[in-house]
């Protein structure tokens, strides 16, 4: 055997275990029903400006894990009242995202999907979505602190790996539920299946925010 082969071969086994391990844990994150998934959702379903938003979403958690592993968690813990500003700023921002649903669910103008695609420009669909985002102290508690954390068990090289499964799990994901919920459009041609979907995201969204205004 050539010098240093097994050490290889040792080394691209644990980074392939530490990638998968970051690919689980992401999607572990990330697939729970939430203000970002039901708004990706909703945009996939009416097919308006989902590129963008899966692109946000994206580009969102690959800069929030880099920022975890790169050790940015043990910043947010050291400073606990950024993470009670952002608790407050995303329950106001969840309630109010909330009321906005609740109205187009009761509302008497007619939902289709067409409909549905025209209700906001290119700029307060990405604005929505980055709110969404960055608002919400879930995001720097689970994939800044938690995944951080997770990351700090393994080596330098290692974490990075697991960083990048991670990375991986998210542009799955949102690629999967902002693209694949075209698929439920058929359904979706009826005005009452748009106001049970928008029933039901501002019952989350209102749950959501309560939650975090009277968490800690």
């Amino acid at each position: 055997m050539v010098p240093g082969l097994a050490s290889l071969d040792v080394s691209i086994s644990s980074a392939a275990a530490a990638a998968a391990s970051g690919l689980g844990f992401g999607i572990s994150l990330i697939v729970a029903i939430g203000a970002q998934n039901a708004f990706v959702l909703r945009q996939g379903i009416s097919g308006g400006h989902v590129l963008a938003v899966v692109a946000v979403c994206a580009v969102s958690d690959i800069v929030l894990i880099a920022a975890g592993v790169g050790g940015f968690g043990v910043i947010v813990q050291a400073a606990p009242a950024v993470v009670v500003v952002a608790r407050y700023a995303g329950a106001a921002f969840l309630i109010g995202y909330a009321a906005l649903a609740a109205r187009r669910a009761f509302g008497s103008a007619a939902l289709t999907v067409e409909s549905a695609k025209a209700t906001a420009a290119f700029g307060a669909t990405v604005a929505t979505c980055l709110g969404l985002t960055w608002l919400n102290p879930h995001v720097y508690l689970d994939t800044v602190v938690l995944l951080g954390s997770f990351a700090s068990t393994y080596g330098s090289p290692e974490r990075w790996f697991l960083g990048a499964g991670a990375m991986l799990a998210s542009v799955l994901w949102f690629t999967a539920l902002g693209f694949g919920a075209r698929l439920l459009g058929p359904l979706f041609v009826r005005p009452s299946a748009w106001r049970v979907l928008d029933a039901v995201i501002a019952v989350v969204l209102l749950g959501l925010g309560l939650g975090l205004l009277f968490s800690g």
